[in-house]
């Protein structure tokens, strides 16, 4: 039964089935979050347990008890470990300015189609409904739209970021190992929104550079 309970966290939408270092980290959250949510509700259905088999101890005490130990001691000690972690674990997610500088790739969203395109010396390549990435390296991507609000998320290698209109967001990525993933929209986006979706290709070594050789040059 476990194991059949654990086969259903793989696949390619999975987000605690991470392959690069932005998703471990929220799946580390997320495991943290279900971990304390699981002691807290054991916790609370012991006491309520203890009240129908000693309910003259229920009777005894004092109500402030319950009222503060349950409704602001508990919580306290189960939540601000959470968001203390949560915080920690949100700014590892943030692109900030490192030594290596990581790879840039524009992001343009419109319905129903992405276009990726990767700056470099010999003009930009650009790929459509296809991103490649590098190996063991943090990429950039800077999503930006040309119509309505859309959703970019590749569950496997991080969070999510939005899309919209007139404004640049940035997520930082990175795949810690070559293959095949799947990005999508997530973010309703319209009549062709179950269709948004988007091919990831991340190559090891050298074979990043020359996947990009392969594209076209941007004609814009």
């Amino acid at each position: 039964m476990a194991a059949s309970g654990l086969a259903g966290c793989a696949g390619p939408l999975s987000t605690v089935d991470p392959a690069g270092p932005s998703a471990a980290a929220i799946a580390s959250l997320w495991w943290a979050m279900l971990i304390g949510a699981t002691l807290l509700f054991a916790l609370v259905m012991a006491l309520l347990l203890w009240v129908f088999l000693k309910p003259a101890t229920d009777r005894s005490a004092s109500p402030k008890l319950w009222l503060v130990g349950g409704g602001l001691v508990l919580p306290a000690l189960v939540l601000t470990p959470l968001l203390g972690y949560g915080l920690y674990v949100g700014e590892r997610l943030l692109a900030h300015p490192r030594a290596d500088a990581p790879v840039r790739i524009d992001v343009e969203v419109r319905q129903w189609q992405w276009t990726f395109r990767y700056p470099g010396p010999d003009g930009t390549r650009v790929s459509v409904n296809e991103l490649h990435l590098p190996v063991g390296r943090a990429a950039d991507l800077h999503v930006t739209t040309a119509d309505v609000i859309h959703g970019f998320w590749i569950p496997r290698l991080g969070g999510k970021v939005d899309a919209i209109p007139g404004h640049t967001n940035v997520v930082r990525l990175s795949a810690s190992q070559p293959g095949h993933y799947r990005g999508v929209c997530a973010e309703f986006c319209g009549t062709g929104h179950t269709v948004m979706d988007f091919a990831v290709e991340a190559h090891d070594g050298d074979a990043f550079e020359a996947a990009l050789d392969q594209l076209p040059k941007d004609a814009r």
